[in-house]
């Protein structure tokens, strides 16, 4: 184990970094010895571009497709001011090969890790927990498109069945998707159908913008099994089968995610431990989480919990 009292900054932050790439089903290398079909991702380090050698070159199936500007722990509230500098860099020709801009750019410390990706319309770096896998990236190549660029396409709404604010509830959040602002609360009333209209802009969202995934998250089992319950016999107008026999929900009982679920229905206690890698107490999904002594005790340093990379 290398001891990192008698490196640098910048070479802590590099182990940091490879380790998070290893983490990730990546393979770093050196500049000087290259196997682009070592993995399925590869990471080379010092890669000669038109501009300078860039920190980390990233390749999926042996296609150049990002980069990774590295800095030092310290400089961690500075990376969106690197941005400039890694777009320039994603921008740039590399060496030997006569590559398109790259669209995938990560500013990373090892602990503070930013990622952008420029085939949005409008693109801005957000934060990310690691770095994506080298699959994924591959899923979002083949589909060409972003899923913010995706998100432009969704059409208008057909108000049959929906009530007066459901249509307005849903029709805002589009149009706040298409604006560039993925964030949003809906603020409903009891009895409003809530369930129901998270239901019918969920289907929208997997039908018209190819969204891969949707995390449904409950305070409690008794809410989760409401809401299974509803997308089971939610009737879209515009098909003649039930949700449930085109997109496959899957409440989550345990620590198990099936690769086709698309829409995954947890309890914020379940979600809390799956990330957090230990058991759950089953009782512990039975109150609220705000009365939740367990999960009360994971965030009484009033600091973002910690978690595991799975």
């Amino acid at each position: 184990m290398t001891d990192n009292i008698n490196q640098n900054p910048e070479q802590i932050a590099r182990d940091k970094i490879d380790q998070m790439l290893v983490d990730a089903d990546w393979i770093v290398q050196s500049k000087n010895k290259v196997d682009l079909s070592a993995n399925k991702g590869v990471a080379v380090r010092e890669f000669q571009t038109d501009v300078g050698p860039a920190d980390y070159v990233l390749f999926v199936d042996r296609k150049p497709v990002g980069i990774i500007e590295a800095k030092r722990e310290e400089e961690g509230h500075r990376l969106t001011v690197v941005e400039d500098q890694s777009s320039d860099y994603a921008k740039a020709k590399l060496k030997y090969l006569n590559n398109d801009p790259l669209p995938f750019v990560y500013e990373s410390t090892g602990i503070i890790t930013r990622f952008t990706d420029y085939r949005d319309p409008k693109p801005r770096g957000r934060n990310v927990f690691s770095f994506h896998k080298p699959v994924t990236i591959a899923e979002w190549i083949k589909k060409e498109k972003s899923l913010r660029e995706r998100l432009l396409s969704i059409p208008g709404l057909d108000p049959m069945g929906l009530r007066p604010a459901q249509i307005v509830a849903i029709e805002n959040l589009e149009h706040s998707f298409k604006k560039n602002r993925p964030k949003a609360l809906i603020q409903m009333a009891t009895g409003a159908g809530k369930t129901f209209t998270a239901a019918t802009f969920v289907y929208r969202l997997l039908k018209h913008a190819d969204a891969k995934r949707v995390l449904f998250l409950v305070d409690t089992r008794n809410l989760g099994e409401q809401a299974e319950q509803e997308f089971m016999t939610f009737q879209p107008t515009d098909d003649n089968l039930k949700f449930t026999e085109l997109y496959n929900v899957q409440r989550l009982s345990s620590s198990y995610i099936a690769s086709d679920s698309q829409v995954c229905i947890s309890t914020i206690q379940r979600l809390y431990s799956i990330l957090k890698g230990v058991d759950l107490d089953e009782s512990a999904e039975e109150e609220n989480p705000e009365e939740n002594t367990w999960l009360k005790q994971q965030f009484k340093k009033k600091q973002a919990a910690p978690v595991e990379y799975s």
